[in-house]
């Protein structure tokens, strides 16, 4: 069985939220792509007012790599709808991906303005204050994370895996327990749990639960 370094762990890889852009539904080449920017270019000439047209050239910018013009068409979208959710989450999104964890904290903050119970932004949130080295606020974001989401196994899964980069191992074991007693089956969930075992020098229980994920894996 591949076993992972816990520093690839649950709340780096769950900060890595996918983009799905509203306008391509399924994969396209370098060259569609820029068909596509070239097109979407001239229907935003003709009407610069179109948030809509704006938020599909931003999705086709960041398939292209093109992260700045992505921000800024983002903005563009915000000065039209101040209050616009999907430019302030992709925005941030960016933001993440060019290092600027203040900037996306921002957007982070304005998209739970906007909407208080919003899943991915608050786990956004904590992931960008875990990025700026505020411990504690990351903290305090995650357990707020998870009382307003108790039944989601991801809430805990990310609070454990960030309690894991604290060397807080007896707190995560108890998250990874309650991200698996909601996703029972889950590969990840149990290796990660299967990690902090490890650490704890519990090799009985880890060796046991490795036999659990091998029969998983053979299903």
């Amino acid at each position: 069985m591949d076993r992972r370094l816990y520093q690839k762990s649950i709340i780096a890889s769950t900060f890595l939220l996918a983009v799905s852009s509203p306008f391509a539904t399924f994969a396209q080449t370098e060259q569609e792509w820029r068909d596509s920017l070239s097109a979407l270019s001239e229907r935003i000439r003709l009407a610069p007012k179109s948030v809509d047209l704006r938020l599909r050239k931003a999705a086709v910018n960041i398939e292209l790599g093109q992260w700045s013009y992505a921000v800024d068409e983002y903005s563009r979208v915000l000065e039209l709808d101040p209050k616009n959710l999907s430019a302030h989450y992709y925005r941030a999104y960016v933001h993440n991906h060019e290092r600027r964890y203040e900037l996306a904290k921002q957007d982070y903050e304005a998209c739970l303005a906007i909407v208080p119970r919003n899943f991915e932004a608050q786990l956004g949130l904590a992931i960008a204050k875990r990025n700026l080295g505020k411990t504690v606020e990351a903290m305090n974001e995650l357990n707020q994370l998870i009382q307003m989401f108790p039944d989601s196994a991801i809430a805990y899964a990310a609070r454990a895996g960030y309690e894991v980069e604290q060397k807080q191992y007896e707190l995560a074991l108890y998250d990874w327990d309650e991200a698996i007693s909601r996703q029972p089956n889950n590969i990840e969930y149990l290796m990660s749990k299967a990690d902090v075992l490890l650490m704890l020098k519990r090799q009985k229980e880890a060796n046991a639960l490795i036999r659990r994920i091998r029969a998983l894996e053979q299903r």
